[in-house]
């Protein structure tokens, strides 16, 4: 004569909490941050037209910021910037040279910087 076995069933608490661990773990391990768009122009083809305004230059290095030759801080670039805003009556032309060594996160900052600042047509020039 056969022994007949009775099949368990299997419990799904286990894995349930097996499903819960992994939710809770991947929750605590990952991070939320908030990914901000910075608006670029391409440029396209000029006419030759020359603004009557003077260019403002800014030299973008890892760990300097000058600006016409003169070394600012990048939180105080907006009250350096107001001398020149206020001698034109358009928008004051910025040409922004990067150096080799300039990370895009170094740009970014500040690109996001000038931006708060109104009135500035920004024209960003290859590293060099």
């Amino acid at each position: 004569m056969r022994k007949h076995h009775r099949r368990r069933r299997l419990s799904m608490t286990s894995l349930i909490d097996v499903i819960f661990l992994l939710l809770l773990f991947f929750m605590l391990t990952s991070t939320f941050t908030k990914f901000a768009e910075v608006e670029l122009a391409a440029g396209g083809g000029g006419t030759g037209a020359t603004s009557a305004t003077a260019p403002v230059f800014l030299r973008l290095e890892m760990d300097r910021l000058s600006l016409n030759g003169t070394q600012r801080d990048m939180t105080a670039l907006a009250d350096a910037l107001k001398p020149h805003l206020s001698r034109t009556a358009g928008e004051l032309p910025v040409v922004v040279a990067l150096q080799a060594d300039v990370t895009a996160q170094r740009l970014t900052d500040l690109l996001v910087t000038i931006r708060t600042i109104p009135g500035l047509n920004i024209t960003v020039l290859e590293a060099t």
